[in-house]
């Protein structure tokens, strides 16, 4: 059936839409609809029996009433569901039996329930992440200026690294957090071009060795690319953000003394890249929960804040390229287009 355009469907009359009840046009729209068979057979045969006719229109409206009752029934429920919603309720959901468009209409219903319902778990849950981890280093840093004040402890230099260290954090976490609401908000460009992996990694070895001689963990890196001349496609600067904090990730989880390897190599026309420690790794069942904001696979310790593998998830999504965690579970692996394809 062809659609009549917008502004010719709004022009249409709509005579019923001041009656506030579906069941009651239902009514109108039987009895109007008899009413006319009956005037053009009347016209046609002359003659109807008076009482069959009054018969017929009183069983159409006893029927109609019927049936609309659980035509209508989905719509009264959509109305106090959506009720319920405003308030802050989104638990109840509508039984979509039928199979006409109030049905199609009423699991469309069931299933923005169900998405407002996660979207709303998912605040909560943000509102009450952020709140923990930005108490953590105010606290620390709180008590290290009361002891500093109270004379309790001297401005030395191991307790002004302290405090350092706690706004690094502080700032660091808020940071992150602004990466990751621009992200999701879709207000992150990017500025893709192709260039060689190579130097990437010398930069961030670089950096990831400068990081780690902070914590005093003895961490060694080391940096492969097969071939040398490998490239990718990608923005160069929030590439080198998610293997930043690959490398971070990867120090703080494997030991203390241990090695950190970030290797790439060419399939196809990706560039697989694999960075691994020599930790434990990852059991199977927390694999795909490590790239949730605030989760650090199990250890709340080390100062992460548990929201660099998220970043690394979106960033590496707006790619169109994939991140996880591969066997033996100490290893996260990141595929991306080595050049230019017509879709990119």
């Amino acid at each position: 059936m062809r659609r009549l355009p917008n502004r010719v469907a709004a022009a249409l009359p709509r005579p019923l839409d001041r009656i506030r009840s579906l069941k009651l046009k239902l009514a109108i729209l039987m009895t109007f609809a008899g009413g006319l068979a009956f005037g053009y057979f009347r016209l046609r045969i002359g003659w109807l029996p008076p009482m069959t006719t009054l018969a017929a229109m009183l069983i159409a409206l006893v029927s109609s009433q019927f049936l609309a009752h659980g035509i209508t029934m989905p719509l009264r429920e959509m109305t106090a569901a959506a009720r319920l919603m405003a308030r802050g309720d989104y638990t109840t959901r509508v039984r979509a039996s039928s199979r006409d468009e109030v049905g199609q209409l009423a699991e469309a219903f069931n299933r923005m329930a169900a998405d407002l319902a996660a979207a709303d778990r998912q605040r909560r849950d943000l509102i009450a992440n952020v709140s923990h981890e930005l108490r953590t280093p105010i606290t620390a840093l709180n008590a290290v200026l009361e002891n500093l004040v109270d004379g309790v402890s001297e401005p030395d230099p191991r307790t002004l690294e302290t405090a350092l260290a706690q706004t690094e954090r502080l700032g660091r976490l808020v940071s992150e957090l602004l990466d990751l609401s621009s992200i999701e908000a879709g207000a992150v460009p990017l500025e893709r071009e192709e260039f060689d992996i190579a130097p990437l990694f010398a930069e961030v070895t670089a950096e990831g060795e400068v990081m780690t001689a902070a914590l005093g963990r003895g961490i060694r890196f080391r940096s492969e690319v097969d071939p040398a001349g490998a490239t990718v496609y990608a923005d160069r600067a929030r590439l080198h953000q998610v293997l930043v904090n690959l490398l971070d990730n990867a120090a703080r989880h494997g030991p203390a003394g241990g090695e950190v390897r970030i290797r790439a190599h060419l399939a196809g026309g990706d560039l697989v890249v694999d960075v691994d420690d020599d930790g434990p790794g990852i059991p199977p069942e927390q694999r795909e929960r490590i790239f949730d904001r605030f989760t650090r696979g199990g250890r709340t310790d080390g100062g992460g804040t548990g929201l660099g593998l998220a970043i690394a998830r979106w960033v590496i999504d707006l790619h169109h390229g994939s991140i996880a965690v591969a066997d033996p579970g100490s290893r996260i692996r990141v595929v991306l287009p080595s050049s230019r394809t017509p879709d990119l």
